[in-house]
């Protein structure tokens, strides 16, 4: 289990009475303590980018300071470790400065020595992070846009949102259509964030039966109910040190909504048939394909749950509002599906790359990858919902007449595509588009198109 990232100094001595003293110092300074009787196991328990330092006894039965300091340092040799010696023993603090000690006290010392020398080692352990976390972020970019392809203005900003979102403690909102990456986004927060190294645990509440969601998401005790022999850890157990995606998190009953906010504010869980409370640390990534607002305005999720889950939200734009990122990905997927199969590849021809544009991408990236790996075997492709007829439109189309009608052509089907799509007003149709509103009323007249009923003409510049 790893120590929780809450904690600011993990306190090591073996002499009862004085680690009471200092946990109480530290204690009453407003600083989070683990207090523990031996150094065992402790390496094991800290992850390389825990935030606290370490405060050890050098002289202690079993592992001592010293080894306890280079075990703590092959694993990171940035955490500061502070150690304490006693009387006469300097020679072995020097030793340990120059085995890379932050500091070394000599008891007996007083207490403001203890506090000045942790809290200015926390500071530099900040710093030492904020570093690191720099870097990442610098050499994550590359990264992160090889996973979330895309030069759209939409992508754009989803790749900064998670950048910034990655590194932090927040639980995570995802909200996305079907097909649109929701487990691609919650990925790529987990590899990320300093959680990367924890396990990843996927979960869709949606898959999930009734008389077991309970179980398999909090676990349970033997003897808990009809057929529990033995003990099960659930997914939020499993997920301890990790990063927990929970997907149509919205099929959730009420009674386990009930559960998951009590989680989500304590970070304990208590398995079904049990009494004990289990601490977690854990980042939860909620995904919905729903707006959670309007279920819970009917009764059908939990406000509290909501307001709760909705502090970092995150929306994926629909890849039919991501104009040419469908062309990227689909080469994408295309040139991937070639080399898997071991074929040359294909590139589309501009009647194919129009009809891509066209099309509205109701299964969103998943549609299109399908799309993709039928277009790199040579097959015979279709697009539903593509010709005007509702009969699907085969990927390849035939094009007549010169190259300015065709032109007019393309603009008059994606204008009429757009205006197939709800709008409230002339101004978010524009916006769509990516043109001015004057532009849009030019072209709309010209091809012949009207937006909404004949009381609601595109004429109205107030819209």
């Amino acid at each position: 289990m790893t120590i929780d990232n809450r904690i600011e100094v993990v306190l090591i001595d073996d002499d009862p009475h004085l680690r009471q003293a200092l946990s109480q110092t530290l204690d009453l300074a407003g600083l989070k303590i683990l207090p523990l009787a031996e150094a065992k196991g402790v390496a094991e328990q800290l992850s390389r980018d825990w935030p606290g330092v370490v405060v050890s006894d050098i002289r202690m039965p079993g592992i001592d300071g010293l080894q306890l300091l280079g075990e703590l340092h092959a694993q990171d040799p940035e955490l500061p470790v502070l150690l304490i010696t006693g009387h006469g023993d300097v020679p072995l603090a020097v030793q340990a400065m120059r085995a890379g000690a932050y500091d070394f006290l000599e008891k007996p010392f007083p207490s403001d020595h203890l506090l000045d020398s942790v809290r200015r080692a926390l500071a530099l352990r900040r710093l030492v992070l904020d570093n690191r976390s720099l870097r990442l972020a610098l050499s994550d970019r590359h990264e992160l846009s090889a996973r979330l392809i895309g030069q759209s203005a939409q992508m754009l900003r989803l790749r900064e949102q998670i950048g910034a979102l990655a590194a932090t403690r927040a639980d995570v909102l995802i909200l996305g259509e079907t097909g649109a990456g929701k487990e691609v986004v919650a990925r790529a927060l987990h590899d990320l964030s300093g959680r990367r190294n924890g396990p990843f645990v996927a979960i869709n509440a949606g898959a999930l039966a009734e008389s077991v969601v309970e179980s398999e998401l909090f676990g349970h005790e033997p003897g808990a109910f009809t057929g529990a022999q033995k003990r099960r850890i659930g997914k939020f157990e499993f997920a301890n040190g990790g990063t927990l995606f929970l997907d149509e998190i919205e099929s959730m009953s009420l009674d386990v909504q009930v559960k998951l906010l009590r989680l989500l504010q304590e970070r304990m869980v208590e398995r079904l048939g049990g009494n004990q409370q289990i601490p977690l640390d854990i980042r939860v990534i909620a995904a919905t394909k729903e707006d959670l607002r309007q279920a819970a305005d009917q009764g059908r999720f939990r406000a509290d749950l909501y307001y709760r889950l909705n502090v970092a939200p995150l929306r994926i734009p629909p890849l039919r509002e991501r104009g040419e990122d469908a062309l990227m990905l689909f080469q994408h997927f295309a040139d991937e599906a070639s080399a898997r199969h071991g074929l040359p590849p294909h590139h589309l021809q501009p009647a194919q790359r129009a009809l891509l544009l066209r099309h509205t991408w109701p299964g969103n990236v998943r549609e299109l990858q399908n799309a993709a790996e039928r277009f790199a075997l040579g097959l015979e492709l279709a697009l539903d919902n593509s010709a005007p007829d509702g009969s699907p439109g085969a990927l390849v189309e035939v094009v007549t007449g010169g190259l300015s009608e065709q032109v007019e052509n393309f603009e008059k089907t994606l204008i009429a595509a757009e205006l197939a799509r709800p709008h409230s007003s002339v101004r978010s149709l524009a916006e769509a588009l990516g043109i001015p509103r004057k532009t849009l009323h030019d072209k709309l007249r010209k091809h012949g198109l009207n937006f909404g009923d004949s009381s609601q003409g595109p004429a109205d510049e107030s819209d």
